[in-house]
């Protein structure tokens, strides 16, 4: 077991914490939501993107997203947290680093 935190709060320009996850069901398009997503945040499991973005980054994002995805086939949920905020991680983990992400 292992946990790691976060605080939007502290950070000179307020941030968003979010969490995306994902069922999408055309490989291609998958692939493209997913390529996407790794431009605002890390990837955490196969179909889960987090992310601490600015609330601008935030409302481009939630602009894009209808164009990755199939209304009628396709969910994507995305979780708007801000505050104090804790996470338990059970089993394998990638390497997570609070870092500045920048989208070319």
């Amino acid at each position: 077991m292992e946990n790691y935190f976060w605080n939007t709060e502290t950070i000179h320009e307020k941030r968003i914490y979010i969490l995306v996850i994902y069922d999408i069901v055309s490989n291609k398009r998958r692939n493209a939501f997913a390529k996407k997503m790794s431009g605002y945040g890390f990837r955490v499991q196969k179909s889960a993107f987090e992310a601490m973005i600015s609330e601008k980054l935030y409302r481009k994002l939630l602009e894009k997203i209808p164009r990755y995805i199939d209304k009628t086939e396709d969910s994507v949920r995305v979780y708007r947290i801000i505050g104090h905020g804790e996470v338990t991680l059970f089993g394998t983990n990638v390497s997570i680093e609070n870092e500045e992400v920048i989208i070319i």
